[in-house]
């Protein structure tokens, strides 16, 4: 059986390889650790291991989980270990956490504080609640809109047809900084079916930044998950969502809780 160590470095291994088949650099892809199987020692093994950026699908457990490991991060860059087990601890650079999952108006208090990217704004309500947090924190908060390409009613997210419309009005806000698009493609068996859907939405995306939406900073596109991030990335996607192919499939109790809805595996 493999190791965590193990699968996260032939994942990062085959995020630079399809980095390269498009013909960018392994640095220019983010990999988005989804630690909602996760234990929190596997969390901690990570950032030993220099990682990161993680993401959590649901507002309650990112919070607790930001809350345990900013703690345990801090002790860390006090006490650093003379001897520890990795090498990629660097205390000068901070842990990440990305909110991935549906985001409901009345939790965004919630993670207003702790949240370096809201993946998942899917109407413009949601939106102006962000606004309104950030406001009350005198901080920005950066996001992406949520594009539901593929038009599944099982999924969260814009229609194409309002997305640049919506991002426009977004990039209004003063607190709020419209950064690029998020999408899902449909859970298939060949990563090959999810191709059209990850074109569409980099066309979406290249649509709307080329008018100017974001005054430069529109530059994410977070696409792609466990089973298809190397399709994601040769098609344009520069943030990959990646859970059971780092931390391992999840047991029958942890899978039996989670709704199919989810934004990441």
């Amino acid at each position: 059986m493999s190791t965590l160590e193990q699968r996260y470095t032939e994942v990062k291994q085959r995020v630079a390889d399809a980095a390269g088949r498009s013909g960018r650099t392994p640095g220019s892809v983010y990999l988005i650790a989804v630690t909602k199987f996760a234990e929190p020692e596997d969390i901690r093994e990570l950032v030993e291991l220099g990682h990161r950026d993680f993401g959590e699908n649901k507002v309650q457990q990112l919070s607790q989980r930001a809350g345990v490991i900013n703690e345990w991060f801090e002790r860390m860059r006090l006490h650093p270990r003379v001897a520890g087990e990795h090498t990629g601890f660097d205390p000068s650079e901070p842990v990440r956490w990305h909110m991935i999952g549906h985001l409901q108006r009345n939790k965004v208090r919630k993670i207003g504080d702790v949240v370096r990217l809201v993946h998942s704004v899917d109407s413009l309500r949601l939106a102006e609640e962000i606004q309104q947090v950030a406001n009350k924190l005198d901080r920005q908060i950066d996001v992406l809109l949520q594009v539901n390409v593929s038009a599944e009613e099982s999924k969260f997210g814009v229609p194409i047809a309002a997305a640049g419309a919506i991002a426009e009005q977004i990039d209004t806000m003063i607190n709020v900084r419209v950064r690029g698009l998020m999408t899902m493609a449909p859970i298939c068996d060949d990563p090959e079916e999810a191709r059209p859907h990850f074109t569409r939405c980099r066309e979406l995306f290249d649509d709307i930044r080329r008018v100017g939406i974001g005054e430069g900073h529109f530059d994410l596109l977070s696409m792609g998950m466990s089973g298809d991030y190397e399709v994601a990335i040769e098609e344009g996607s520069n943030i990959v969502r990646v859970g059971s192919a780092i931390f391992g499939q999840p047991n029958a109790e942890h899978a039996g809780t989670e709704s199919a809805l989810s934004n990441a595996d």
